[in-house]
Order: structure tokens, then sequence, then C-alpha cells
């Protein structure tokens, strides 16, 4: 039997968690600032699909053996701020006059920031802790298999969050469409962007 009140309980916190401001709902509305709307949503495609590696870790139990290995876990969490600090020092070292220019996007392509979100979520095991924290409150049938019911969770949580995602990303992007000649909001942005790269290493570093 399945508890479908439960699933919807689910979708409910997925929604509340995706619309809270958090390293990875910042993360889009910048990307989509700086490059438009179709390169934020290419984030947005990196960052959950990164998800559904995640998930299966924890379906499979992986998630759990990390958290238990002190010095993998404190490793990954490293490779992740680093990868991170990596990208602050790339946008420092960009002139800010050309954040906001269309000349920007043959920069930067589509598939280059959804691996540049992809990365970012699957190098912090804190993603696959959350999960491992979060689904098993929510099993929602006592005849499904465990790895079944984590699968559709994650599902759920994945579509969930693009959808919340997308709209941030395609209502920033046509924020950015209007504030493309503004140089001051450019290097405003820049440092902005900076902050975050560094905000959100510094979170998957100092956070248990």
């Amino acid at each position: 039997m399945v508890d479908y009140l439960m699933l919807l309980s689910f979708v409910g916190a997925t929604a509340l968690l995706a619309i809270t401001p958090g390293p990875d709902n910042i993360f889009v509305l910048i990307q989509s600032l700086t490059n438009g709307v179709k390169f934020g949503l290419a984030t947005v495609y990196g960052l959950m699909s990164g998800c559904i590696i995640h998930t299966s870790l924890v379906a499979f139990g992986v998630a759990a053996i990390i958290r238990a290995n002190v010095h993998l876990f404190l490793g990954l969490k490293i490779a992740g701020a680093l990868y991170l600090l990596y990208l602050a020092y790339r946008v420092f070292r960009a002139p800010a006059s050309i954040l906001l220019q269309q000349e920007n996007s043959s920069q930067k392509t589509e598939w280059q920031l959804f691996k540049q979100g992809f990365l970012m979520n699957v190098l912090n095991p804190k993603v696959s802790i959350f999960f491992l924290a979060l689904f098993p409150g929510f099993l929602f049938s006592d005849r499904m298999s465990t790895v079944l019911q984590f699968y559709i969770l994650g599902g759920l949580f994945i579509l969930t969050s693009l959808i919340i995602f997308s709209l941030i990303a395609i209502g920033a992007g046509k924020i950015s469409t209007l504030l493309r000649d503004n140089h001051q909001f450019s290097r405003t942005l820049k440092w902005v962007q900076i902050s975050v790269f560094i905000g959100i290493a510094a979170y998957i570093l100092v956070k248990n």
C-alpha cells in the first residue's frame, strides 16, 4: 500500500527547501544574472543531474559508508571546496565589464555551465548525507523495496527542485537583460559571484 499523503508531504517539504535561500538556488540566481536564462537553466540541469548520483549513493548504502569514514568524508569535502575556490579565482581573473555582455555567452557555453553545476553538486558529500537523513523519514510503502522508494523520493526531489530552480533562473535571467548596460552592477555582481563561491566552499568545509 502506498501512502500518498506521505509523498505529498515530501513534495511540500522539498518545495520549501528549494524556495528557502541556500547555496544552490543562490548559485542558480547568480549564474542567470551573469549569463542569461538558458545558461542559468543549464546550471540547474547540471545540479539536478548531480542529485541522481547522490540518490544512487543513498539507495545502495554508499552514503552511509562515506559518512562513517571520517577521512573519506573530509577528503571529499576538501575536493569540493577546492573546486569552488578555483571557480571563484576564475571569476576574479575575468574582467567585470564582460559579465553582463552578450559576447560572454560565447565564452562560457551551456555545456560548461551544466558540467560546472554537476561537479559542484557531486563533489559536495553533504548532499548525500542530507538525502540519507531526509529520505528514511518519508518512506511511503511497507511492500515496496527501500531502494525503489529511495529512487522515487529522489525523482520527486529532483522534479520539484527543477521546477522551482528553473523559475528562479528564468526570473533572474529576465532581470539581467535590463541591467546589461549597468557597469556598476556588473562590477558588484562579479564580487557577489566570488563571495557566493567562497561562501559555499566555507559551508562545505565547516558544517558537519
